[in-house]
């Protein structure tokens, strides 16, 4: 486990800078589209600032049905993640210092209890916490931050030392793999702690060369026939790329394998989907078990032959439009109620320091 410091002011690489959070500030009182996706964090802050931390010791929701139990339970504790990342912004828009108060509480909460299964699956849903913790750990006291950075350092080194990243394990290459970069580069950029930038950068490279094919396809969509996997492995490779592009300059997004593969390709094989342009159903020719058991459940996404749902991929689109704006068209285009027009990674692209600026 590599050292840490305490007590250092840094950038963000995964919230947003101080000049950032200026523009942030005028749009919320110039541009409605913004204001109102301000509001929506500012409405969960409040109520967090009334509720109880919720941690619980392990998350687990892969490979469980809707309605088992324990899944259950993981969503109801989870439900914290979306609470200190809105918690965090209403502190950093309006200093109140009550927000941050209420955060940390529920920092240490999650830090005193939590322990990673080395699951990327079930880590993954602690994105906006780390996002948070990102946007105040200069700003928490010192023992907040103590006790949340090794925590944080524990969930990056279970998943770098993951059992399911094996050789000869599927896991080790498809969507769980780029979920677990995901991972590992949100926490070492929270922390800034550089001693695990080579070995993210090499094993996203890899993932890039194996994960994703040179026609824009990949291994999740072969596997799977399912957009929405192909989706899922996408959603955390662009995290990651945006993350270390913003913390090192470094462009993974267009970045291509000696085999000619790349995120910007398999983003440009998903738009004419997004669109409209074509169709495809979905999971017809899964060859995975666990596609089946949930479309046996009813859980309709996975029901096999359903078309996919154009909505479903502006997501992803607004993610990649921060590298470049001809994804937003897209997203616009298929977003033709303006349903999306509020999302946060929106705002992000109003807000953040463009792509290729220094």
């Amino acid at each position: 486990m590599l050292g840490l410091s305490y007590g250092k002011a840094h950038a963000q690489y995964l919230g947003l800078s101080n000049d950032e959070f200026a523009k942030l500030k005028t749009l919320i009182n110039n541009d409605a589209s913004v204001k109102k996706a301000f509001d929506s964090y500012k409405n969960k802050s409040d109520k967090a600032l009334n509720d109880q931390p919720n941690p619980i010791d392990k998350i687990r929701s892969e490979g469980l049905l809707a309605g088992d139990p324990l899944k259950i339970k993981t969503q109801v504790a989870v439900e914290d993640v979306s609470k200190i990342f809105s918690l965090a912004l209403v502190y950093r828009i309006d200093d109140n210092k009550a927000c941050l108060d209420r955060a940390s509480a529920y920092l240490l909460a999650w830090a005193k209890v939590n322990r990673s299964n080395g699951d990327p699956i079930d880590d993954t849903k602690l994105e906006e916490l780390v996002t948070g913790y990102d946007m105040i750990r200069n700003d928490v006291t010192a023992d907040v931050q103590k006790a949340t950075d090794k925590w944080l350092l524990s969930v990056l080194e279970d998943e770098l030392n993951s059992k399911y990243m094996a050789p000869g394990k599927g896991t080790a290459h498809n969507n769980w793999n780029s979920h677990r970069i995901k991972i590992l580069a949100m926490i070492a950029y929270t922390l800034h702690n550089t001693g695990y930038e080579k070995t993210i950068n090499k094993e996203l490279e890899t993932q890039i060369a194996l994960n994703l094919y040179p026609d824009g396809s990949g291994y999740d969509f072969k596997e799977r026939d399912a957009l929405h996997y192909h989706i899922y492995t996408l959603e955390p490779l662009i995290t990651a790329a945006s993350v270390i592009y913003r913390a090192t300059g470094k462009d993974y997004f267009n970045y291509e394998s000696d085999n000619g593969s790349s995120i910007k390709k398999s983003t440009d094989f998903l738009v004419p989907f997004v669109t409209g342009e074509k169709t495809h159903q979905e999971f017809l020719n899964s060859n995975v078990a666990f596609d089946k058991k949930r479309a046996a459940n009813g859980e309709k996404d996975y029901a096999a032959g359903a078309l996919f749902k154009t909505a479903t991929g502006i997501h992803v689109l607004e993610q990649a439009a921060y590298f470049d704006s001809k994804y937003q068209a897209a997203a616009q285009k298929a977003d033709q109620g303006g349903s999306h027009d509020s999302d946060w990674d929106v705002v992000l692209n109003k807000v953040r320091k463009p792509f290729g600026t220094k």
